[in-house]
């Protein structure tokens, strides 16, 4: 049976999983306004002003996810076919604990095989956000638990692999290097590795602010692939927050 996404589905999964962020927001602008109504208090309007700058910043993040995960199409995934082979026929998809995809690129390019493999690590990985997505999103049916720096598929088996929101949770980047070294191994000559990530760039930071720290620059990215024999074939924003990269071999002629 087909898995629907539901409206405002992304939306809701951020306020859920990381209702504890917007709740300690909520109580430090709580507490700073009882700081500001507090008769004699020496700090003037600093309070307020450092109260509304807290609740703006959330409101913005908010509403920068609620537009790329609910507004801007990245989960109808037509951008895929700009980056994707013409019908491949074997997709692997690689994610980081939490898997929004699977049932979509089943539905969307109805490739002859899907392999999904998950290189969520509960000792490296400890973010309470994807605890609970994993607690409230069952696995796709056959997904493998795997090491970054080993995936368990032969050499050239796949036409397509995509890493949609995941890479950037491999902290290390000679990990991140060995591990894309490992996704040419197995993607076929002529194949594509395609990566979806947010940049550490100026429209990232103005939405999330010190968030987007956990992303890394469009560089660091590039220096990372061009490191594992990787050549960038096309880079394409999905609105001004998500870069899609399409990667081939470096020795590729495709």
């Amino acid at each position: 049976m087909e898995r629907v996404r539901r409206p405002w589905e992304g939306t809701w999964n951020i306020v859920r999983f990381n209702w504890h962020f917007y709740a300690g927001a909520g109580a430090a602008c709580a507490s700073l306004l009882l700081l500001r109504a507090w008769p004699n208090q020496p700090l003037g309007p600093w309070p307020q002003l450092a109260a509304l700058g807290i609740a703006a910043a959330t409101l913005v993040s908010l509403l920068v996810s609620a537009y790329v995960y609910d507004g801007s199409g990245l989960y109808q995934l037509a951008w895929l076919r700009e980056a994707a082979p013409p019908h491949p026929a074997a997709v692997v998809n690689i994610h980081a604990g939490f898997d929004e995809s699977s049932h979509l690129l089943l539905q969307y390019l109805r490739p002859a095989s899907l392999a999904v493999l998950d290189f969520y690590d509960p000792a490296a990985h400890t973010e309470l956000a994807i605890r609970r997505a994993r607690r409230a999103y069952p696995a796709f049916p056959g997904t493998r638990a795997v090491p970054t720096g080993r995936l368990p598929l032969p050499a050239d088996a796949a036409d397509l692999v995509l890493l949609m929101l995941a890479a950037h949770e491999i902290r290390s980047e000679a990990e991140r290097t060995a591990f894309f070294r490992e996704a040419g191994r197995i993607t076929r000559p002529g194949g594509r590795i395609v990566v979806v990530e947010h940049l550490r760039d100026a429209a990232n930071l103005l939405a999330y602010n010190v968030g987007a720290f956990h992303f890394y620059s469009r560089r660091c990215w590039r220096r990372v692939f061009g490191r594992a024999g990787l050549r960038v074939l096309q880079e394409q924003k999905i609105t001004p927050f998500v870069a899609v990269f399409t990667l081939t071999h470096a020795d590729s002629a495709g």
